[in-house]
């Protein structure tokens, strides 16, 4: 797959209004002929829609793009809770596959682990779509390590996807060493720390009122003003370089391992452009020398998620 690929959540999920239909439609076939191959999604954002959007957008050029999509949220809702069940998967394997136009879901992911349902058995369910051709590889989403391993026993997970960016570094500690054992690859989410690691948002920034960052401890008008430093630090950095923040940013992501693929995801043309652009840029040890020193210097303030969202998260 290509170096980066696109997080298509953000069209209309999670970060305020939807992005017309149309305009979602052509951004995503915009990032297909800027080079990428890896498109992500879930029956979770919507719910539903994100599905459809991504299936009509990659219709025309399916056999040339991966499409990764999720399950494990009871119809399809995630405040409705967990609901890996065998019959659920297979039910939102069938629908993902309709929404999204095609025969087979390249990387299907277990959105987060669910304690009711034991994961030999939900391995053992994908593992048998996968024998029947509806799914290519099996993925999962913000899983511990424990979970990690019995899922890989019963059938090899194709790769992991978490949170991970110069603002989120906890998968470093335990995470990418499981993963670099067992050969998994990694899918960073928020690689850009959820836009904050553009240096487009400060504490004067409103967001919309369905916007996922307004419950986010490190979206606080306070938080938002501590970070500064940490944007303040790289933005030097991408000067010096003639590039911007963002791009020092997924740069860096994309040198920490080869096996470690950043998704970022926009609603704007000019940043997906400005995106694309980083798995060009070179950072020369010395650059990563800078780096590893202004973040050293920052210590990031707030939580990543509310304390209902980060108990599911790690099992």
């Amino acid at each position: 797959m290509s170096a980066l690929g696109f997080g298509c959540m953000g069209l209309n999920f999670g970060y305020g209004p939807a992005t017309d239909k149309q305009e979602a439609v052509a951004l995503i076939r915009n990032a297909f002929e800027s080079g990428v191959t890896f498109f992500d999604t879930a029956e979770a954002y919507g719910p539903f829609t994100n599905e459809g959007v991504v299936g009509e957008a990659l219709a025309p050029i399916r056999d040339r793009v991966a499409i990764a999509t999720k399950f494990g949220f009871k119809n399809g809702e995630p405040q409705a809770g967990m609901d890996s069940r065998p019959e659920r998967i297979r039910e939102v394997a069938h629908a993902a596959l309709k929404r999204l136009q095609t025969d087979r879901i390249d990387l299907f992911y277990q959105h987060r682990v669910d304690p009711n349902v034991p994961m030999e058995d939900v391995a053992g369910t994908v593992k048998e779509l996968i024998r029947e051709g509806k799914v290519k590889h099996f993925g999962l989403s913000e899983a511990g390590i424990q979970s990690i391993r019995r899922a890989h026993a019963v059938q090899p997970v194709a790769a992991l996807q978490s949170e991970y960016s110069m603002w989120w570094r906890e998968p470093e500690k335990e995470i990418l060493p499981t993963l670099e054992e067992l050969g998994i690859g990694f899918v960073a989410f928020s690689p850009l720390g959820k836009g904050f690691l553009t240096g487009a948002i400060d504490d004067k920034t409103t967001f919309a009122k369905d916007d996922f960052r307004n419950i986010v401890s490190r979206f606080a008008v306070d938080a938002r003003k501590a970070n500064q430093a940490l944007v303040s630090e790289v933005s030097a950095i991408a000067a010096s370089k003639g590039v911007t923040p963002a791009q020092i940013a997924l740069a860096w992501l994309l040198t920490r391992n080869p096996w470690i693929v950043p998704i970022p995801g926009t609603t704007k043309l000019h940043r997906l452009k400005e995106n694309v652009g980083a798995a060009a840029i070179e950072l020369t040890s010395e650059d990563l020398r800078r780096i590893e020193d202004a973040l050293a210097r920052v210590s990031v303030v707030g939580d990543r998620y509310p304390a209902h969202l980060a108990a599911r998260a790690g099992r």
